[in-house]
């Protein structure tokens, strides 16, 4: 590996945070400006200039820029502003990256995208994006049902992006053995369709025996290549996630977000709020 594939790699770069030794055991010497900066300047750096994105929108496509780059200095600070951040990397501020994913397309975020029209592609899709990592968490969507604004077709795999970076931020877990996909079985929304910049497949969503076949591979060969593998599917329309939950949820370690998390907060408060009423 040479250098610049380190500094090109943000679950390895530190960026000015690398350590003269480092420098010199990794072949940086020169590659970086002189003073080393300890991960709190970096912190301290990056959020004075956030904070002078006049938008939600503005500081999460900075804060991405960060993310793209260097993983240990984005979760630093999201770690330290977790508050203030999960609305501007997750929900709502999320909605108007998905809405603009396929114009503002820069970076794949070692995200996966699985073509419905290519079963046959599943496991090296699942490959390319994991490379040599140990995958133990996906979190999948088809993004048929996305909170809010409905069928967005493969821009959708942002949503899978952001609920990583909540698991991350807010319960530690390693960036590196996650992984976001996306399921394009299509859109009904036809103005995606008809957008000449749109990265998704341009037919109406699969429905029936094909879209099940397609999970049912995706998820044997997905068990298969990372088996310590937890898996939560996230945004899928009502009865297609309830059918897949139904189906796999005594199987192996799985997840729905929209029914069994909303189910999990709906209890809590409710055990709350009787609680404090004594009832």
């Amino acid at each position: 590996m040479t250098a610049h594939d380190i500094l090109n790699n943000p679950f390895l770069n530190k960026g000015t945070a690398f350590t003269l030794e480092e420098r010199k055991e990794l072949g940086l010497i020169g590659l970086l400006p002189p003073y080393v900066q300890t991960i709190e300047e970096q912190a301290s750096q990056t959020y004075a200039q956030m904070q002078t994105k006049v938008s939600d929108l503005e500081k999460r496509l900075f804060l991405m820029e960060i993310f793209n780059t260097n993983r240990t200095l984005f979760y630093y600070l999201f770690s330290k502003h977790l508050e203030e951040f999960n609305p501007i990397v997750y929900d709502p501020t999320i909605a108007d990256t998905i809405e603009g994913y396929s114009d503002l397309f820069v970076d794949p975020q070692y995200a996966g995208y699985l073509d419905i029209n290519h079963p046959e592609n599943i496991e090296a899709t699942l490959k390319n994006a994991a490379g040599n990592r140990e995958i133990r968490l996906i979190v999948v969507t088809d993004a048929e049902g996305i909170l809010g604004i409905g069928d967005w077709g493969t821009n959708g795999v942002d949503i899978s992006v952001g609920k990583l970076m909540v698991y991350t931020g807010a319960a530690g877990i390693d960036p590196s053995m996650v992984l976001p996909l996306v399921i394009d079985a299509g859109t009904n929304r036809e103005e995606l369709r008809n957008n000449p910049n749109y990265l998704g497949n341009r037919h109406e969503r699969v429905r029936g025996e094909r879209y099940y076949d397609f999970i049912d591979q995706f998820v044997q060969t997905a068990e298969r290549l990372f088996p310590k593998l937890y898996l939560h599917w996230e945004d899928f329309g009502r009865l297609n996630a309830a059918n897949i939950l139904e189906k796999y949820r005594k199987q192996i370690p799985t997840f729905n977000d929209d029914i069994q998390g909303t189910g999990i907060v709906t209890l809590g408060g409710i055990f709350g709020s009787l609680d404090i009423s004594g009832e």
